[in-house]
């Protein structure tokens, strides 16, 4: 993987995935301008070279964001998990069209020399994820396209629009589509964590014995990729050649039951769970295809689901510990 002084932005690099990559990418010796509107601060040490506190959905910031950047890996998006993106709608689409429409026109006018784009598992279509048992998701069944959210068509949107820049223009952009990535240093808490973030939050603040309480009924499934993999998936994908959309994340598909189980093992607690059927659930079954990826990066995910949560719960439980709650 290269290496060495190359000036490099990352758009929201204040939150959990673009901090986490901000940190490998400044380890490595380059230097790294984060911009974000917020930032999470679950991250300790300084990870950047660099930080502007940005609203990216403002056109001149995006200029001035990419001025003088080598690379842009642009992360930023107004998201959450699926209590969250099941809600909002008009606001989603409002702000990540604006982000990313303006960012890509800033890097293009900023000749920046390669572009990397994170879009979402949520492009794939509600037809093929019906079923728990559904095979993996490969990068072409995206069409016909029929997400299930608003989030999940602005993603499939852009991704067009990516392809657009790059036939247009000549831009060197690099699409992925990240499958539920996870991990410590994250959110946990307020409505915009994933599930394994979600399920370990309600572990550890429950009593022993005690219950927990589980959106649907608990037999839809999915795949999760622990955040260390994804990122080195993902500066892999920027230092290649590969210009078409590509999934980063995992192909072994768990239950929201069986994951909660091994969260509840983890714990050493006695935790029954009770469901809430109508909470959001998202798609009934979701896992990724990695044939693709595979072959064209040689990277697969190398963290098991157990040692992955094992980390993010022993985290959330030092949080929640450390807050008092």
């Amino acid at each position: 993987m290269k290496s060495g002084m190359d000036r490099i932005l990352v758009t929201g690099g204040g939150g959990f995935i673009g901090s986490h990559l901000a940190r490998t990418l400044k380890q490595q010796g380059n230097f790294v301008q984060i911009a974000d509107i917020k930032f999470d601060n679950y991250l300790k040490e300084k990870y950047y070279s660099e930080k502007l506190t940005l609203d990216l959905r403002v056109w001149e910031n995006c200029l001035k964001a990419t001025e003088g950047m080598d690379k842009v890996y642009n992360l930023a998006a107004n998201m959450g998990g699926i209590g969250f993106i099941t809600e909002i709608g008009a606001e989603v689409m409002h702000d990540n069209v604006l982000i990313n429409t303006f960012m890509l026109e800033a890097a293009r006018i900023n000749k920046v020399k390669r572009y990397l784009y994170t879009s979402s598992a949520c492009v794939y279509p509600t037809y093929r994820q019906t079923n728990p048992e559904l095979p993996g998701l490969k990068e072409e069944d995206a069409y016909p396209a029929d997400p299930d959210n608003f989030y999940g068509w602005e993603k499939l949107y852009t991704e067009k629009l990516c392809e657009a820049y790059q036939r247009d223009y000549g831009m060197n952009i690099r699409m992925l589509r990240y499958h539920n990535i996870y991990g410590p240093e994250g959110t946990y808490k307020g409505g915009r964590e994933k599930s394994p973030a979600a399920i370990c939050r309600k572990v550890s603040e429950a009593t022993n014995p005690g219950t927990i309480d589980i959106w649907g009924d608990g037999k839809q499934t999915r795949s999760y990729c622990y955040v260390d993999d994804a990122v080195k998936g993902t500066m892999l994908l920027m230092e290649s050649d590969y210009e078409n959309p590509i999934n980063i994340g995992s192909d072994r598909i768990v239950s929201i039951n069986g994951l909660a189980d091994m969260v509840i093992k983890i714990s050493g607690k006695k935790i029954t769970r009770t469901y809430n059927l109508s909470a959001p659930q998202g798609v009934r079954g979701r896992n990724a295809d990695l044939t693709l990826v595979k072959k064209v990066l040689n990277w697969e995910p190398r963290v098991s689901l157990e040692d992955g949560l094992t980390k993010t719960y022993r985290w959330i439980q030092e949080q929640i510990s450390l807050n008092g709650q």
